[in-house]
């Protein structure tokens, strides 16, 4: 079983990432899923997808949670029956969730691409001067920022809200794995934890509100 890591970052919080390496067959092995589920992943034409979709089934097993416990909202918002707080993410070849008795949460993996520095103006006003240097550590923490962004906006997904203008990463150090993020929009001032870590050449970022 690919489980890759899980990380217990408190009595309440858990994360959980799964490293995709085995086939689509093998993924359905153990798995029950409802019709609605069924019909989704019949639905997606993409192998990585299907996999992906599949293999969150088995990190929520982790979690003694089935299927049967997990819905999503009008927005498209993870939750589950027992009301405790859930976030899932995918990118290629890891998926991860987040599952909190206690706090609002959202997690996301991405992998770190060149590309990164060519959207950075959209969302983020760092690096001002070194945005089109091509160095490994720009890359990295922009990758940390959009996942911390992502993150932040699977907690509060609100129409409108842009990831430029109404949500702020605190400057940080790598090696710091930590920082806190902002929300200022209309009316609303919302504050959260972040965390984040390398794995691989992805960046694994979870936000606590």
């Amino acid at each position: 079983m690919p489980l890759y890591k899980s990380i217990h970052f408190d009595e309440f919080t858990r994360i959980h990432l799964w490293k995709l390496t085995e086939s689509e067959v093998d993924l359905h092995v153990g798995i029950k899923l409802k019709p609605s589920s069924s019909k989704r992943l019949q639905s997606m034409n993409s192998e990585l997808h299907r996999k992906g979709f599949l293999s969150i089934r088995h990190l929520l097993k982790i979690e003694a949670l089935t299927d049967d416990d997990l819905y999503y909202d009008d927005m498209g918002k993870p939750h589950l029956e027992n009301d405790f707080y859930i976030s899932i993410t995918h990118s290629f070849e890891f998926t991860a969730i987040i599952v909190s008795s206690k706090r609002a949460v959202g997690i996301d993996v991405e992998k770190q691409r060149d590309k990164i520095l060519k959207i950075a103006p959209k969302f983020s006003t760092y690096p001002l001067v070194e945005r089109h240097s091509n160095t490994p550590e720009i890359i990295t923490k922009l990758t940390c920022i959009w996942g911390a962004k992502e993150s932040i906006y699977k907690i509060y997904p609100k129409p409108g809200l842009s990831f430029l203008k109404h949500i702020d990463i605190d400057d940080f150090h790598m090696e710091d794995k930590k920082t806190t993020g902002h929300i200022h929009f209309n009316e609303a001032r919302v504050y959260f934890d972040i965390h984040f870590e390398a794995v691989e050449n992805y960046c694994l970022v979870y936000a606590l509100a």
